[in-house]
């Protein structure tokens, strides 16, 4: 009998196929100790570790998580994640490496005038709309140790996008104003944070304002459950101004003490794996995604897959625009090379023959039938009124904010459908794709091309660019108001038993009654006219007398004279019902 491999490797997910391969034992022998467990699973069906970990151990082995990346699979943020947290646990090959940090923060309260501080830089000068549009990663160094930080937008919009530089980030860095205090944006950072249990540092900006109070802003955070040391919790606080650089090194020291606890570390010496930050496209050098490393190292002249596109890295810069060789882990690297732009969140993964091959045919595929690869509408429901859009920006960024703020937009009445998604300037193919699909194109920091723009004209196709997101957006809403149909709220307001008719014309009667139920009113008043219960026409009524005196109402049990506007020959016995219309207001 052969002697089995007592310490195995088994992947995060695996098929039983594969599993039994791995464990040198026919797969009816496996299948027969899962059906044991009350797994029920097929040949091909995949478990995951921790339940072929018990199998394992039942069958006399010793499983340990095999983290590398299998050649047919796409790596996502969250197995990335992932596997730095089993690195840490296995602990072999580690080494110490630059805490990733993101600066969170309720839209004004300097968090971008922070970031300005630290890098020297004018950002905060420089952004339309007072919003940071990207994101973007740099380091700064101090005492000789480098620290890597992670822009994300502050705006209430960008949430997502906050996230995302959360769960990428060791540290988050929690700005809020001296004079303002824990704002809603605040807590909901404060949330995200405690949930996903994120190292914290607290500083508390624009301490040199009239109206300044930190001891009010520490209260505010400990109501949060935000304990900072000064109050007995284990939270550093630093008190600062970003905008007069008064207290900014006293924050990189305590991003440097937390690092040194936390002991941040990872293996430089496997194949890198980044997580793309944004990603444009360049007139001259082509598709650009800007990312960082979170475990391994990235080399110049490396095959690389980004989530559906792949390429060689022909390039690398740092944050200053200098080119590197190489990108160990927590670096941030702006890399060039790829075949076409990557979406943010893509996993930056040394590529293989297979995965490469499957990623080629799909985009000969999409070449060859001029097939969108970012096609999506907010709705499914067929029966209501679009918008039919094409969004070009310069980054992918923008386009998740703007596809964010776009699906908070109820879509019970009118919704937006996206034709297509895309980076880099506007140019015929999106004319033509947008006079097939009856579209409107918009652009967010991009250019549009002179054929693309005398193609529009001529096929009058619409196109709007925009330097601020809000205004793209507010557009799109304008439009869908528009789209609404007329909603007309009926209010009854009395009835009336027809007594007499005084005089007839071909669309005028004068008639006399008596009011039964609520009242009657002189103006905007409209009248269905009822003969034995059954409707038999409408009219309005334009004048109201109570003893042959105009008046403004007559009430329950009260007779009057009216005249009535309207083809209907109305007769004695009649019953009138009377009502006002008014046009709702529209609202999506």
């Amino acid at each position: 009998m052969v002697e089995k491999e007592k310490n195995i490797k088994i992947p995060t997910t695996v098929t039983v196929k594969k599993f039994a391969e791995l464990l040198n034992v026919p797969a009816t022998e496996l299948i027969t100790e899962l059906m044991k467990n009350g797994i029920m699973a097929t040949i091909n069906e995949e478990i995951d570790f921790d339940t072929a970990a018990i199998i394992a151990e039942d069958m006399g082995f010793e499983a340990v998580e095999d983290l590398e990346v299998a050649d047919d699979e796409i790596m996502t943020l969250e197995k990335v994640l992932n596997i730095c947290e089993k690195e840490i646990q296995q602990g072999e090959k580690l080494e110490n490496r630059p805490p990733i940090v993101t600066i969170l923060g309720h839209v004004d309260h300097g968090k971008t005038t922070l970031l300005d501080t630290l890098r020297k830089t004018s950002v905060a000068s420089g952004e339309s709309g007072g919003i940071t549009q990207h994101i973007s990663a740099y380091q700064v160094k101090k005492r000789g140790k480098l620290i890597t930080f992670i822009d994300t937008p502050g705006h209430e919009a960008f949430a997502a996008m906050r996230e995302r530089g959360v769960s990428i980030a060791d540290i988050a860095v929690l700005v809020v104003a001296a004079d303002d205090g824990v704002r809603p944006q605040t807590k909901e950072v404060i949330i995200y944070l405690k949930e996903k249990n994120i190292p914290t540092i607290v500083a508390i900006n624009k301490i040199d304002k009239p109206n300044a109070n930190p001891a009010r802003v520490k209260q505010e955070l400990a109501e949060h459950n935000i304990m900072i040391e000064e109050w007995g919790g284990k939270v550093m606080c630093n008190e600062i101004s970003a905008k007069n650089n008064i207290g900014v090194t006293d924050i990189l020291e305590s991003i440097l003490l937390l690092a040194e606890v936390e002991d941040f570390k990872a293996n430089p010496n496997r194949d890198g794996l980044a997580i793309v930050l944004e990603s444009h496209k360049d007139p001259q050098k082509g598709p650009v995604a800007t990312a960082v490393v979170k475990t391994g190292t990235l080399k110049v002249g490396q095959d690389i897959n980004a989530g559906k596109t792949y390429g060689r890295i022909r390039k690398m810069e740092n944050h200053r625009g200098e080119s590197i060789e190489k990108a160990p882990p927590s670096t941030p690297a702006v890399i060039f090379g790829l075949e076409n732009t990557a979406e943010t969140n893509d996993v930056i993964q040394i590529a293989n023959a297979k995965r490469n091959a499957r990623l080629k045919s799909q985009d000969v595929i999409t070449k060859l039938t001029g097939e969108k690869k970012h096609i999506k509408s907010i709705t499914d429901n067929n029966n209501i009124p679009k918008i039919n859009i094409i969004i070009k920006s310069d980054v992918q960024g923008s386009i998740e904010a703007i596809e964010q703020i776009l699906d908070a937009i109820p879509q019970k009445k009118v919704a937006v459908n996206y034709i297509d998604t895309g980076v880099g300037n506007i140019t015929e193919s999106d004319v033509r794709l947008a006079s097939s699909s009856k579209s409107i194109i918009y652009g967010f920091n991009v250019a549009v091309s002179p054929v693309a723009k005398r193609m529009a004209d001529e096929e009058g196709i619409t196109i709007l660019t925009y330097k601020v997101i809000y205004e793209l957006v507010d557009d799109i809403k304008n439009r869908l108001m528009e789209m609404l149909p007329d909603e007309i709220e009926r209010t009854d307001t009395g009835e009336i038993e027809v007594l007499g008719v005084f005089f007839t014309q071909k669309d005028k009667m004068i008639i006399g009654g008596k009011v039964t139920k609520g009242k009657v009113l002189a103006k905007n008043i409209k009248i269905d006219v009822y003969r034995n219960d059954t409707k038999i026409g409408t009219g309005e009524l334009t004048n109201l007398q109570h003893n042959r005196v105009d008046i403004d109402e007559v009430k329950k049990g009260q007779e009057c004279g009216m005249t009535f506007q309207g083809e209907t020959k109305i007769k004695v016995g009649d019953k009138l019902k009377l009502y006002t219309e008014i046009l709702k207001e529209k609202e999506l």
